[in-house]
C-alpha cells in the first residue's frame, strides 16, 4: 500500500486589495440624486421687496352657511329665513365683503330646481364663491 503524500502547499495569502465596486455603485447612485434634487433646493426667487404703510393682509374671507332641509326650507346660519329675506341678506353680505364664499347643504331628498334657486339667489345677490358640502362615508375596514 502507498500512501501518498498530500500536497503541502501554501495557503492562499489574504487579500489585501479593497473592492471598491460597491462604494463606486453608492456614490452614483448619490450624485444621481444630488444632481436631480440640486434644481429644486435654489428654486426660490430672492426679492427685496419695497415697505409700504399699506394696510394689513387681507383677511380670511368669511363663509355663509346656506341649509335647505328635506322640506325645501332655507336656513341661513341655522336660523330658518324666507326666500326675499335670504336675497336681502345675501346681498348684505356681499357687500360687506364680496369675497364671501357661501356653503351650501342641502338635503339628499331635495328636488334638484330648489338646490339650484338657492344657487341663483346667491348669484344675483353677488356671491360667486359657493361650496357644496356633503357629509363623506365612513370606510369599512
Amino acid at each position: 500500500m502507498a500512501f501518498g503524500r498530500l500536497d503541502s502547499s501554501k495557503p492562499d495569502a489574504p487579500m489585501s486589495e479593497i473592492n471598491v465596486t460597491p462604494m463606486v455603485d453608492v456614490m452614483l447612485v448619490l450624485l444621481v440624486i444630488f444632481i436631480l434634487t440640486a434644481p429644486f433646493m435654489s428654486s426660490a426667487i430672492r426679492l427685496d421687496l419695497p415697505q409700504s404703510e399699506g394696510g394689513e393682509a387681507g383677511a380670511a374671507p368669511q363663509a355663509v352657511s346656506l341649509v335647505v332641509d328635506a322640506q325645501g326650507a332655507f336656513y341661513l346660519n341655522d336660523q330658518p329665513i324666507s326666500p326675499e329675506a335670504l336675497r336681502q341678506r345675501l346681498s348684505a353680505a356681499a357687500q360687506r365683503n364680496p369675497n364671501t364664499e357661501l356653503e351650501l347643504r342641502a338635503d339628499q331628498s331635495v328636488p334638484y330646481g330648489r338646490v339650484v334657486e338657492a344657487m341663483g339667489l346667491a348669484q344675483k345677490a353677488g356671491l360667486s364663491r359657493i361650496g357644496f358640502v356633503a357629509q363623506t362615508q365612513a370606510r369599512k375596514p
